[in-house]
């Protein structure tokens, strides 16, 4: 007699937006030109968070790429962040920055090493950065910053003069902090030096917007 089978209930996935397919968002993405590259550590339990952003942010950035985790061997994580892309094996001439706020007295109480400073005047172009941007509650991100050392070392990028958050579908935890995909969209701008009513940043605004919507409309699944 043979049982029933008991495993869940596998729903069919994007393998671009890894929703369920009745809630892809691919054809919300829109696809902006830029110089600077995005490396984007997304931690597990966002892969197929129905609130996350940083599948929309991958879809709309075409130089980004997605590592998922939250602790990565020293080596592979290295070539992610300091690896030329389209050259396995071979240094990047690019410099990474660390999207994240400056948290020196709560680094030093983790027991954090010191961000490297970031140079003054800027030296840099777009096309020498490559941004990297974790995506997780802030508590998680915090947990892949203490696990990751390199990720410690890098120079921080934080934002400055934020504005309100339009990420109406999940709450905060503290205020100013925004989705992954509206940081990211903020630190592009400042980077890139974007205007903010120009094309690419009202493109981001526009995908962004679309998404909340969007999930406003349907249940979270």
């Amino acid at each position: 007699m043979s049982m029933p089978d008991s495993r869940p209930f596998l729903r069919a996935r994007c393998p671009h937006c890894h929703r369920a397919l009745r809630t892809c968002i691919c054809a919300l993405a829109q696809t902006v030109s830029h110089e600077a590259e995005a490396l984007i550590l997304m931690h597990p339990l966002e892969v197929h968070e129905a609130k996350g952003t940083g599948h929309l942010l991958h879809l709309c950035l075409p130089h980004s790429r997605v590592l998922v985790g939250e602790q990565w061997p020293a080596e592979a994580l290295h070539e992610a962040l300091h690896g030329d892309w389209a050259r396995p094996g071979q240094a990047s001439a690019r410099h990474s920055l660390l999207l994240y706020p400056e948290t020196d007295s709560q680094d030093a109480a983790l027991g954090l090493q010191a961000a490297a400073p970031l140079p003054q005047p800027w030296p840099w172009a777009a096309r020498q950065l490559r941004l990297v941007v974790i995506d997780g509650t802030w508590r998680k991100s915090r947990k892949m910053l203490y696990l990751n050392p390199a990720l410690q070392a890098l120079p921080r990028l934080p934002l400055h003069d934020v504005p309100a958050s339009g990420y109406a579908i999940r709450k905060a935890q503290q205020p100013g902090q925004l989705s992954t995909f509206e940081a990211a969209a903020l630190a592009l701008t400042q980077l890139e030096g974007w205007s903010q009513a120009g094309p690419p940043a009202q493109a981001l605004a526009r995908v962004f917007a679309s998404f909340v919507a969007s999930r406003m409309r349907r249940p979270a699944h």
